[in-house]
């Protein structure tokens, strides 16, 4: 009787806590590649479990499956990610964290400010866009994320 290698599909969702369903979208994206058993069944390695793991991350700060996509293509194929691997990856991903940690703390002023304003004074609001002026400076809350007036 033949052993058998790596995690199944199931296996796999029980590990981390995924539908096989979405073990399935983030293989169509490329984001994981499993073998096949001489039955054709998926059967995966255990560091796929941590390359699921970090897209789970990656997607609760918001990045897209693309940037996830471009970020995880510099792990290895073949082998299981090394410490240095990681490393590499993490000293790419940190501007892109500092970046959206920097955005939010300015959110978070400028919300606590408007929540806290009650709209007494249009001029200060930064939600406020008479004209749309905005516009030119792209789509959103322009002025809650950063740009100057």
């Amino acid at each position: 009787m033949a052993m058998k290698r790596g995690l199944s599909i199931g296996d796999l969702a029980s590990r981390t806590g995924l539908s096989v369903s979405a073990i399935r979208f983030y293989e169509k994206k490329g984001l994981i590649t499993p073998d096949r058993n001489d039955g054709n069944q998926r059967r995966y390695e255990g560091s796929d479990i941590r390359r699921l793991s970090f897209i789970l991350i990656a997607q609760q700060i918001g990045l897209s499956i693309e940037q996830i996509k471009d970020v995880m293509a510099q792990l290895p194929e073949g082998r299981t990610p090394t410490k240095a691997d990681w490393s590499k990856i993490s000293r790419r991903f940190r501007k892109t964290l500092d970046e959206r940690i920097a955005m939010m703390e300015r959110m978070r002023e400028r919300l606590d400010g408007c929540i806290g304003c009650g709209c007494l004074s249009l001029k200060a609001c930064s939600l406020y866009n008479p004209d749309d002026k905005a516009r030119r400076l792209g789509v959103g809350p322009r002025f809650v994320i950063g740009d100057a007036r």
